[in-house]
């Protein structure tokens, strides 16, 4: 009988050790780095072992294969049940192999792309958390970096998907692509909702300001609310920022950071902006873009346009606007909700969309919305500053 209940636990404490997700991120301004991320169900130390294929192309599909015994390998021996590990990626052009250990566990061999020197593809997606969507299209498209304009999930309070299980339940929805595609992520209002909103603002708060969840789920650059990432090769620079109905700021239903003219969020984001930069800077964020170029007295329009063009993912359309010759667009996974038009909309569409990047040295940057079945909605270019 002894040895059956030994049995048990020694079968239990594996299961429970095993490894359930895992998905890449940058935590560093430039992607010199790569972040792997991944989960298990008991505290565990974290190992990932990496080095480059040098059989396979950067093309997908890739298939599974064994690790060379030269292999390069970091580790923590921090006991953890959400893993954040930085191996160094130098070479560009190429395909790394690498797999994550946990104690005795270890997962599959898999497989991403190194950054480019010829082309970079950056998809930008937005709310994903209101959206089962095929993203047959933006797999195709085998961009190197996916980013999102905020809401990546539904809400922290949906019962079996409380706090950081909501995003275990995104990574979930596409293990592949996440496992394959670095994910950098925006905040949106939804990231933070830790409980129903109610018709009118509750005597507690709402949202999670901090976004504690969020920022303890995901491993980025800076304070992780707010972020940059940079590709000199391409002189590309991506700014997120955390904006979100702001008309609710000062009452329990304030989502994000304050934005005023007294606030950390306008001087870091004025000091990334001033002086002008060459190159092409997009800023990222989930608020109506008309709404928010006009705040301060304009102010913030106005750092917005010393960038180059602003994504959000505020409404469920398609839609590019330009004011003065400066592009703003807004995207959605799901695209078939309230419609609510820029005054200065110059492309419009209720379509289920993402926002497309490509970048070559010395070039035009173009910008392609394309909807989820492939199609291109529209496309323009933009000239470096």
């Amino acid at each position: 009988m002894t040895r059956f209940f030994l049995f048990l636990l020694l079968c239990s404490t594996t299961e429970a050790a095993a490894i359930q997700r895992i998905w890449l991120s940058f935590q560093r301004a430039e992607p010199t780095h790569i972040t792997v991320n991944w989960e298990t169900a008991q505290p565990a130390p974290s190992e990932v072992r990496f080095g480059i294929n040098t059989e396979a192309s950067i093309a997908p599909p890739l298939m599974p294969g064994k690790l060379d015994v030269h292999m390069s390998s970091v580790f923590s021996d921090e006991l953890v049940t959400l893993h954040h590990l930085e191996i160094p990626i130098p070479e560009k052009d190429v395909t790394y192999d690498y797999q994550v250990r946990s104690g005795d566990e270890e997962s599959a061999i898999h497989h991403f792309k190194a950054m480019p020197s010829k082309e970079l593809r950056v998809a930008v997606v937005g709310n994903w958390g209101f959206a089962q969507p095929d993203l047959a299209a933006l797999i195709k498209d085998n961009v190197h970096v996916l980013m999102t304009a905020g809401d990546n999930v539904g809400s922290l309070h949906q019962k079996g998907r409380e706090g950081t299980k909501a995003f275990s339940a995104l990574i979930d929805s596409q293990p592949e692509l996440f496992r394959s595609t670095p994910f950098m992520p925006v905040l949106g209002n939804h990231d933070r909702e830790i409980r129903s909103r109610g018709p009118k603002p509750p005597p507690e708060a709402v949202y999670d300001v901090d976004a504690a969840a969020y920022r303890e789920f995901f491993a980025l650059p800076g304070n992780e609310w707010n972020w940059t990432l940079a590709f000199p090769e391409f002189d590309a620079r991506f700014i997120a920022l955390d904006l979100e109905h702001i008309q609710d700021m000062g009452t329990t239903w304030q989502t994000g950071h304050p934005f005023d003219a007294a606030s950390e969020q306008l001087a870091w984001y004025r000091q990334q902006m001033q002086p002008q930069r060459a190159g092409h800077t997009i800023s990222i964020q989930n608020e109506r873009s008309a709404t928010m170029r006009g705040q301060l007295k304009g102010e913030w329009g106005r750092l917005f346009q010393q960038g180059s063009a602003v994504i959000t993912g505020f409404g469920y359309f398609a839609e590019r606007a330009m004011v003065d010759g400066f592009p703003y667009y807004n995207t959605a996974l799901k695209g078939d909700g309230d419609r609510y038009p820029d005054p200065k909309s110059a492309f419009f569409a209720s379509e289920h969309s993402y926002v497309l990047l490509t970048f070559k040295p010395k070039s035009p940057m173009k910008i392609e919305i394309k909807s989820l079945a492939g199609q291109v909605l529209d496309q323009q270019s933009y000239p470096a500053r």
